[in-house]
């Protein structure tokens, strides 16, 4: 493999740089009056007990599950049907879930510096506040990409020197190096979805429970200080949507690149960079786009009062996307070959770069669709508002309908996004367009982040009672804030998208079944069961909002009756009760929702397996992801955009709005229905719809972990490229009467010819080869068709007990001569494992392997590769 994999680790080190310098710079500057800051401090003090309560709980579920992957690791299954992985799975998983811990900890810990210091910068100006915010921001958002890159990156190296080093790339070590790499994924989502789901129930729980006591009924501001539960609001605000999903885009991002390299990994190609471009390449890209991103940071600036913010993000997000796709197009045309082939399709690397400008422009189609479903002024938005003129319930009606219409073009771009892909590059094009998408994670993220850093501030401006001017600055941040928040969850849903295509497509690689029939029962059956999880999933996710947002009502309603003086501002409202209730009812509500996925494809996997004749687990827990995946996507839009229209119509009265000719602002009885929807849609946005696109991703990885104790270890001939031969079947009786059925002039027919032949003689010189033995690329595996000729092999060594006979195992010139000599004694010695635990004694065999030595067909072509990929048999005594 070529040296240019270090570059990898190094684009990440170079993001964490970024990180640290930028971090730094925030923390340096000014943090306001003394009261700006006790503020800010209640807000980071609440996220970190948050943090370190989840992280607690989360211990829990990571120490056992690596254990159980450890045992996992340990099976190598039998000769007939080995499994390829390792106990170091388990170190694997421990790294990812750290890594994904820790990018939410960078985020939240730069969002509570950066919050007060938003609000004094927007003393100065509005450049300035934009400055501070969305730097705080791109910290996060260089912090997840860093940590990634550099995590998946660096391992990927260490696995590479400890299984496959010298090895071709479709080398069955390599695939043990990817599977265990899996593991890395399997840690990053597992955290991400607790993060996510525990995050948005924080979150969501002290904002219900402070617009319905403070603002409903009290009438007081959002970020009133008298509120006692807006502090645990402003804390929500960094646990869900800062730390939350800085794990969320972090799992999504290492999700993309497995996916890619575990389908780069079957294909066999000639290049430059020792046959591994097609596992390099995602990785580069993501690399590259760190660089992107951080050149993109540079062009995110206002210089006036009335510049739009919008516009300034944008244009750094679009110096990003095309830096990002130059940057590809040369390492696509540098370390590609022209020609490559998956699974029976042929594409170019021409192809490869098409399908990375797809998911570019599918990601970025995405965002606009969402911003245009979720923006104060436009059309979806405005009808919310205008729904509101009569009352809540319309109000509610209104917002379910803009989020079920939302649905629509987003998934028609998907479809195309994903036919224009396959058919540029096959499925490898699928999961190549979803990396090209994710390259731009960092800034995403930035622009993502930068938004909640924004509605802090505008907090502790309101609470601090700062002149009104500082609050209007905060609140144009925070309005562009919230239409970014909500087209990086439309941007997230999309990758998740496919992502989960390229996930089940190399599940269905590695579990050997060659279609999803829905004929089959149990197979629709799967497919209704996963179709209905995300719904249970989402029903626990937003009943866990209301559960905890009743006890913050019942809390919230308690000290404004029992503190007196807390409306005159001569009371302090006992801010650390609500933080405790969000915290508590977070942490234990997040459980169950986390619980299904991890569980449900283990339950399919493992407890049907064997249980239908026809019909494999794996067939049915195909069906499963298949109908989570749908049912996941539409759930994620249609409530991420029902959610965020809500949320804008509610803002949209703080300007006032016209409806039917009357002006109506905060306080009038449209506000009201205004708030209600809000109050309906905050669950949507920010707990249950973001969660979404993790549940269909982690639900996949754990079923790629899974796929190879439950494979079927059929082979697909015009898939993986296994010789169709057209044979006649013949049967022969052995003196003792045993009769054998074998293919007209195999192997057993001139063994036996060997045997009794008084003229023939043992030695060096007989050679005979399987018929039905040949190899899938860089396989040792024996599957269940071959098994039959090794079977009738062993009948015949008992037939004739003098016999002794050596096993030759040989192979095409894929990969280095090292890696080929060293892959053809594993073919050679599970043959005589085989042989061994069908009744042969070990003293009457032994086993060679020779490598690429002795071909019998041209390796120029698939067919005779595939003829050379091959096993032989001598007779040494007799």
């Amino acid at each position: 493999m070529n040296s240019i994999v270090y570059l990898v680790p190094l684009f990440g080190l170079v993001g964490l740089i970024y990180t640290a310098i930028k971090f730094n710079w925030v923390s340096k500057q000014d943090a306001g009056e003394e009261n700006m800051k006790r503020l800010s401090g209640y807000i980071a003090d609440g996220a970190i007990a948050f943090l370190k309560a989840e992280w607690r709980i989360l211990a829990m579920f990571a120490i056992p599950t690596a254990i159980i992957l450890f045992f996992l690791g340990n099976d190598k299954g039998t000769p007939e049907h080995p499994i390829h992985s390792s106990p170091l799975i388990a170190i694997s998983f421990l790294i990812g879930a750290i890594f994904s811990a820790l990018a939410g900890y960078i985020g939240m810990k730069v969002a509570t510096k950066a919050n007060v210091r938003t609000a004094q910068a927007a003393k100065t100006s509005l450049a300035k506040a934009l400055n501070v915010s969305f730097t705080g921001g791109a910290v996060m958002g260089m912090g997840v990409a860093g940590l990634a890159v550099l995590g998946f990156g660096g391992l990927f190296i260490v696995f590479y020197h400890l299984f496959a080093e010298g090895l071709g790339l479709t080398s069955i070590e390599m695939k043990k190096a990817i599977e265990v790499l899996a593991g890395f994924s399997l840690g990053a989502e597992s955290i991400a979805l607790f993060a996510r789901v525990g995050g948005g129930i924080y979150t969501k729980a002290a904002d219900v429970g402070a617009d319905l006591v403070g603002k409903v009924e009290a009438g007081i501001p959002e970020d009133d200080v008298r509120n006692p539960a807006t502090i645990a609001d402003n804390v929500g605000d960094n646990v869900g949507d800062v730390a939350g999903m800085g794990a969320d885009l972090f799992g999504s991002y290492v999700a993309t690149i497995l996916a890619t390299m575990v389908l780069g990994q079957e294909i066999d190609v000639m290049d430059n960079v020792g046959g591994y471009s097609p596992v390099l390449l995602p990785m580069l890209i993501a690399g590259v786009g760190v660089l992107a991103s951080w050149i993109g940071t540079w062009f995110v600036r206002v210089k006036n009062e009335t510049d739009s913010v919008q516009n300034a993000l944008n244009i750094g997000n679009w110096m990003s996307i095309i830096i990002t796709l130059i940057a590809s197009y040369f390492l696509t045309k540098n370390i590609l070959p022209e020609s490559l082939e998956l699974r029976g399709h042929a594409f170019t690397s021409n192809g490869v770069f098409f399908s990375i400008l797809t998911g570019l422009v599918v990601g970025t189609l995405m965002s606009i669709v969402t911003e245009y479903y979720t923006a104060m002024g436009r059309r979806p938005v405005d009808s919310i508002v205008q729904k509101s003129g009569t009352g809540h319930a319309t109000n509610i009606i209104g917002g379910l309908a803009v989020g079920m219409e939302s649905t629509v073009i987003p998934i028609l771009i998907l479809a195309v996004g994903i036919v224009v892909s396959y058919a540029c590059a096959g499925l490898y094009g699928v999961s190549i367009a979803a990396a090209g998408m994710m390259a731009t994670t960092a800034m995403q993220l930035a622009i993502d982040a930068f938004g909640p850093i924004a509605d802090n501030a505008g907090g502790i401006a309101e609470m601090s009672q700062l002149p009104p001017e500082v609050r209007e600055r905060t609140d144009n941040l925070d309005a562009v804030g919230n239409t970014t928040a909500a087209t990086g969850k439309g941007f997230a849903i999309a990758s998740a998208a496919l992502t989960s295509l390229a996930l089940f497509a190399a599940f269905v690689g590695i579990s050997g079944i060659s279609a999803i029939n829905i004929y089959k029962a149990p197979v629709l059956a799967g497919l209704f069961i996963g179709g209905m999880i995300p719904f249970i999933f989402s029903a626990l996710a937003i009943s866990a909002v209301g559960k905890a947002a009743m006890e913050m009502v019942n809390e919230v309603r308690r000290q404004f009756r029992e503190i007196p003086g807390i409306m005159e501002y001569k009371a302090t409202p006992e801010y650390e009760k609500c933080v405790e209730i969000s915290t508590n009812a977070s942490i234990r509500q997040m459980i169950a929702p986390g619980a299904i996925a991890i569980l449900a494809p283990v339950v399919i996997g493992f407890g049907l397996k064997g249980v239908f004749e026809d019909t494999s687990s794996a067939e049915i827990l195909g069906g499963l992801l298949a109908g989570v995946t749908v049912s996941g996507v539409l759930m994620g839009i249609f409530q991420s955009n029902a959610g965020g229209a809500w949320d804008n119509a509610k803002k949209s009265f703080e300007k006032g709005v016209m409806i039917d000719g009357n002006t109506y602002k905060k306080g009038s009885d449209p506000h009201k229905a205004a708030v209600t929807g809000d109050t309906v849609g905050d669950p949507f946005k920010d707990t249950s719809g973001p969660s979404m696109n993790i549940l269909i991703k982690l639900m996949s990885i754990v079923s790629l972990v899974i796929a190879p104790y439950i494979a079927t270890h059929s082979t697909i001939p015009t898939v993986e490229g296994q010789l169709v031969i057209e044979t006649i079947t013949v049967e022969k009786v052995l003196p003792s009467g045993t009769t054998l059925s074998f293919m007209d002039n195999g192997i057993e027919d001139q063994l036996i010819e060997f045997i009794e032949d008084e003229n023939s003689k043992a030695g060096n010189d007989n050679w005979f080869n399987f018929v039905d033995l040949n190899f899938k690329r860089g396989s040792n595996d024996i599957d269940e068709s071959s098994m039959e000729e090794v079977k009738n092999i062993a009948a015949i060594l008992k037939e004739y007990p003098q016999v002794k006979i050596k096993v030759g195992g040989y192979t095409d010139n894929t990969g280095t001569p090292e890696g080929n000599l060293k892959l053809s004694e594993e073919r050679a010695t599970n043959v005589k494992k085989a042989l061994i635990a069908l009744g042969i004694s070990e003293d009457r065999l032994s086993s060679e392997g020779f490598g690429q030595e002795h071909p019998v067909a041209d390796n120029t072509t698939e067919e005779g590769r595939q003829k050379n990929r091959r096993i032989a048999i001598s007779v040494r005594e007799k």
